[in-house]
C-alpha cells in the first residue's frame, strides 16, 4: 500500500531513476512486508533550482546536487525498528547500485489510516464493507 514519490535532478538518467525506484520497492518488501506487486511510485525530475536544501548542510549532513528526496506514504502501525531498517536499506541499496552518496538520500514517511486508500473503483479496499 505505499505510495512512493521520488524527486531527482533533471539530469538523472532514466536507468538511474528506475534503479532507485526498484531499490525503494525491494527495501519496502524486505523490511516492511509490503506485498508483491504493491509498487506505486511517482518519479519526478526537477531543475536544480527546484530541489531546495541547505547548502551548508543540516544536522551535520552535507548534501550535493545529486540529492534524492523520497517520500513514502503508508499505513500507520510499523515500529521504529522497521522504519530504521527501511531507511538503512534504501540508503545502502541506492549507494551500492548507483554510487550516490548515502548523505544524499533524504527520506520522509507519511503515515495514514487504512481507510485513507482507494486503489480504484471508488472503493476502500482495506476497510470491510458495512
Amino acid at each position: 500500500m505505499p505510495l512512493v514519490r521520488i524527486d531527482l535532478a533533471a539530469d538523472t538518467s532514466a536507468e538511474t531513476a528506475a534503479v532507485i525506484g526498484d531499490v525503494v520497492y525491494e527495501a519496502l518488501r524486505s523490511t516492511a512486508n509490503v506485498p508483491e506487486h504493491d509498487k506505486f511510485q511517482v518519479i519526478s525530475r526537477h531543475a536544480r533550482d527546484e530541489l531546495v536544501y541547505p547548502a551548508a548542510g543540516y544536522l551535520g549532513i552535507t548534501y550535493s546536487e545529486q540529492i534524492v528526496f523520497i517520500q513514502i506514504t503508508w499505513s500507520t502501525g510499523r515500529s521504529t525498528e522497521v522504519k530504521r531498517a527501511l531507511y538503512q536499506a534504501i540508503a545502502d541499496g541506492i549507494h551500492a547500485k548507483t554510487g550516490r552518496r548515502k548523505e544524499d538520500i533524504w527520506i520522509n514517511l507519511v503515515e495514514v489510516n487504512r481507510e485513507d486508500w482507494s486503489f480504484g473503483n471508488g472503493e476502500m479496499q482495506y476497510v470491510p464493507r458495512e
